[in-house]
């Protein structure tokens, strides 16, 4: 890893009590701004940069409930959503719930039968089956979400993918990934971690399934109802299906998040099981003028970095393009030593090799 230098995030004291600050799973910048998801909760944080020029702390945190612009599908506003990817594009902020399952954990207090109990429970939460978009204004110089925007003489509303579209509904019956659909995220099964928007068309990439070492990457063309506008619809491809499969070699591991740069995406991957590292950024070229399910590997997949990983700790999650050749990263369970003692978390900006 080439480290190019670091910047701190600060985060307000609602954030640090629900731990949004060490569960960082998201992060795109935009412009003056960093938008920054947690896996915890069902909101967005928006942080400022002091520096607009040369960011040396993003803090200045505003909270935005993704219930306060639409309806989540749980009855719940305050259950957690596990947005695990954010992708700014146009007008619009963009983000993906993980659609997993969840499965409970043994902790230090539980002990012979009601820890296996715990390990037997598999549960969801209706919550995290969300693909939003939300229009973004500017609102006294900052990127702001709005539930309605006018452009060009055009309303746009916050809209979001569900009813017959809903994404865990489709994958029923694919003859890869449905299998995987009763068992949890961190077991292999189902689950979403990154987001890119190209043009029209929107790449999820998942960090489970893996399937002997393919990673997989779901390509939609979402629009709106124009008889509901806060409802996305998927368009249909050539071969009848609302989604695309692109399977990627990642030597085994699974997709952390999704970055455009150019017509490529660059990819943050690790494991996909609960397991320390090894934790990588490949670009896969081409991606954005890709018209048919590819399978990406040889010339069209480069290695381009090897991110650090702790012990327990240090998990990159979030990864957005910085400008000049340079992407920023952020770290759920962060290590001790991101910790400032004046509660800021440290991120790394780090250097892509040179295009060839």
């Amino acid at each position: 890893m080439t480290l190019d230098h670091t910047v701190r995030l600060r985060f307000g004291d609602t954030s640090r009590a629900a731990a949004t600050h060490t569960n960082l799973s998201a992060v795109r910048l935009d412009g003056p701004v960093l938008w920054i998801a947690g896996d915890e909760t069902a909101t967005l944080e928006r942080l400022v940069a002091d520096n607009p020029d040369a960011p040396a702390e993003f803090a200045d945190e505003t909270t935005y409930r993704l219930g306060d612009f639409i309806t989540l599908p749980g009855t719940d506003i305050e259950e957690e959503a596990d947005v695990e990817g954010l992708a700014r594009t146009g007008h619009f902020l963009w983000a993906i719930g993980s659609h997993s399952l969840r499965r409970k954990q043994i902790k230090d207090r539980h002990d012979g039968q009601k820890a296996l109990r715990r390990l037997a429970r598999v549960e969801g939460q209706e919550n995290r089956q969300i693909l939003v978009r939300l229009p973004i204004a500017d609102i006294e110089g900052l990127p702001t979400p709005v539930r309605e925007i006018e452009v060009a003489g055009e309303k746009h509303y916050a809209a979001a993918l569900g009813g017959r579209d809903d994404l865990r509904s489709l994958l029923r019956r694919d003859e890869h990934l449905a299998p995987f659909l009763p068992i949890p995220g961190k077991d292999n099964g189902l689950d979403i971690e990154g987001i890119a928007v190209v043009g029209d068309r929107v790449y999820l990439g998942l960090r489970g399934p893996v399937l002997r070492g393919w990673a997989f990457v779901l390509e939609l063309r979402p629009y709106v109802d124009p008889d509901e506008p806060d409802r996305l619809r998927l368009h249909e491809f050539d071969d009848g299906f609302t989604y695309r499969k692109h399977v990627l070699k990642l030597d085994g591991l699974g997709v952390r998040d999704l970055c455009p740069d150019g017509d490529d995406l660059l990819i943050l991957a690790g494991p996909t099981m609960d397991l320390d590292g090894p934790v990588r950024v490949y670009r896969w070229h081409g991606a954005g003028r890709t018209q048919q399910p590819t399978i990406v590997r040889g010339d069209l997949i480069t290695r381009e970095l090897e991110l650090t990983y702790g012990e327990g700790d240090d998990h990159a999650e979030g990864l957005s393009y910085y400008g000049d050749g340079r992407l920023l990263v952020v770290y759920d369970s962060p290590a001790a030593v991101r910790l400032t003692e004046d509660d800021a978390v440290i991120a790394d900006v780090v250097r892509l090799p040179p295009r060839s």
